[in-house]
């Protein structure tokens, strides 16, 4: 019998996306004559001599790869309110907004029905794979998920963040909801004006429902580790709440008072068990599942610069599952994660062939000087990594997500990635080349250190220090409670040590890069950081913590230098 939910027959989605992965060759010719046919009135394209032909010879002949600098005076263009074809065949009416935290403000990314169509696809895909590993049976989720407010552009165009433009949808809402995917706080939580009390009430939610959670999850692992951080801290008020049935004085909106009453009753038992299990954890270890007991998994974004917060969410997690979502951009999605039970840092993201046109730079053939010519989705080799170049039907044409993945293996022809990270440079004075994950597995290797004094670190990032010669590295550390200078020094050392790039080991021996500093940051600076990117209508469902600090983010950089408690330079070298 085929399994159906709602409207969502599990099996069929199945079926449907192994038959288009048997073929992705044929699929991608025909989804890039699809888009270049729909948009080949467009301004942009009839500017590059296309004239209608939709051959892969033409499209690779005739469209440069860009960047959305490129392509930043047309989409403002847009956004201003012209409203010719001027990237797409039809109007673009929504503008998303990138999270921003790696330059410092968002990128306007235009949003079409075509590219909400493509989520959706992405989510039902790895839905049906997942459930079919973990079924769930009826009941909700506790998603900890926030909606920043839309504004009007210039020219008049609905802009909001790429996760307020889908939680807006009506649509969006019917498909979480065909896949038991229904979150457990009402819309007034999730729309609320002040973040805090948001997530303060999709925990009061998740207890009020405690026994019908199915999963836990958020658009990225931070979010979710955020909330129990905060659950930690005020875990008796929300028990307090329960037992009396009324909300707490400090959540003032009236509309976030008027749809919780609706949920709150006095319920001493309920309120006694939660304190009961709350008192009888060892560090918080376990708390999720202690919590909801019926609870089969955690779930979101856990890969690249989610990595760090992993250990923490095992914590939180004890034994459940850890599941990490699907693989894209604010610019468009690119795989779907059928082996749900991989773990995070093996996870693997098949790629759809019908959502858009991918291209593949091998990275194993380019210089300094050359770059590779891009490959497509099938001639793509296992085991050799690549840069993503992404055509869809939302105005992007050979576009660099700027993404470095790795071919792990094939599902039926369609390649399997693995995210690796972003391509771009954090860390690089002269000659030295440092990446994301070369930071990250850096301060991994520290971190363990001062895991010796029970300690962890809470978040992280980094900036390039010029206003000396040599520069040098700064690494910034928010650490939970204090750890001895001896500790502290050791790490500096071994952050120093653990950059292993020939070009960064080189000039540390000759001083032509100065040595590591190590600066210790007071309690709570993340938060004001965090705070800061709402405060310019960033969204918490998908803020990521800037790994790298640079001119263009000075703000954040004051935030950081400001409330620096301890400094340690490395004697490494």
């Amino acid at each position: 019998m085929l399994e159906k939910m709602g409207t969502i027959n599990l099996d069929s989605v199945i079926e449907e996306f192994e038959a288009m992965t048997r073929d992705a060759g044929r699929v991608q010719k025909e989804t890039l004559k699809r888009i270049l046919r729909e948009n080949s009135n467009s301004e942009y394209l009839q500017s590059l001599g296309l004239a209608g032909r939709t051959d892969l010879e033409s499209f690779r002949a005739c469209v440069p790869i860009v960047t959305h600098k490129d392509l930043e005076h047309y989409i403002q263009r847009i956004a201003d309110g012209d409203s010719a074809p001027i990237l797409t065949g039809t109007p673009i009416n929504t503008i998303s907004l990138s999270s921003g935290t790696t330059q410092g403000k968002p990128k306007y990314v235009p949003f079409n029905d075509e590219l909400f169509d493509t989520t959706m696809q992405i989510y039902q895909t790895s839905f049906a794979f997942r459930n079919r590993e973990y079924p769930i049976e009826g009941g909700k989720a506790l998603q900890f998920i926030y909606s920043s407010k839309q504004f009007k552009t210039k020219g008049g165009l609905a802009a909001g963040t790429a996760t307020t433009n889908l939680f807006r949808s009506s649509q969006y809402k019917s498909t979480m909801k065909a896949m038991q995917s229904q979150c457990c706080s009402p819309d007034e939580v999730i729309f609320g004006p002040d973040f805090h009390h948001s997530l303060y009430c999709h925990l009061l939610c998740g207890l009020l429902y405690r026994d019908e959670v199915q999963f836990v999850s958020s658009t990225f692992a931070h979010s979710i580790v955020h909330a129990f951080r905060t659950f930690e801290q005020v875990w008796e008020e929300l028990c307090n709440d329960i037992r009396y049935g009324v909300l707490t004085s400090r959540i003032a909106a009236p509309c976030i008072r008027a749809a919780m009453s609706k949920l709150l009753k006095p319920d001493p038992a309920l309120a006694d068990l939660i304190h009961k299990k709350c008192s009888g954890l060892i560090n918080w270890y376990g708390l999720i599942p202690e919590l909801f007991p019926n609870a089969k998994y955690i779930y979101g974004i856990m890969t690249g610069s989610m990595e760090p917060y992993l250990k923490k969410l095992r914590h939180y997690g004890g034994e459940l599952p850890l599941l990490s979502a699907d693989y894209g951009a604010s610019e468009g999605w690119v795989g779907a994660n059928v082996n749900p039970k991989l773990s995070p840092k093996s996870a693997n993201f098949a790629v759809l062939p019908n959502i858009g046109y991918f291209e593949f730079i091998p990275l194993k053939e380019c210089t300094d000087m050359l770059e590779a010519k891009p490959v497509g989705l099938t001639e793509v080799k296992v085991g050799q990594e690549y840069e993503i170049l992404v055509t869809n039907s939302a105005g992007f044409y050979r576009y660099r997500l700027g993404d470095v993945v790795k071919v792990v293996s094939f599902h039926n022809s369609t390649p399997e990635l693995q995210f690796i990270c972003r391509r771009n440079l954090l860390l690089n004075i002269n000659i030295d080349k440092n990446t994301e994950k070369d930071l990250q597995l850096a301060v991994e290797a520290a971190a363990n250190l001062l895991a010796e004094d029970k300690r962890e670190v809470v978040d992280f990032t980094s900036h390039v220090d010029r206003s000396k010669e040599p520069g040098h590295y700064v690494i910034f550390w928010e650490i939970n409670g204090e750890a001895s200078d001896d500790t502290l020094q050791e790490c500096c050392n071994c952050l120093d040590r653990s950059f292993v790039d020939a070009g960064y080991v080189g000039s540390r021996k000759v001083n032509s890069i100065a040595p590591l500093e190590l600066r210790v940051l007071r309690g709570g600076t993340f938060q004001k950081i965090l705070d800061h990117y709402l405060g310019l209508g960033a969204a918490v469902s998908q803020f990521k913590t800037p790994r790298y600090v640079g001119p263009p983010n000075d703000a954040v950089l004051r935030i950081l230098c400001g409330n620096v408690i301890k400094s340690y330079f490395s004697s490494a070298f």
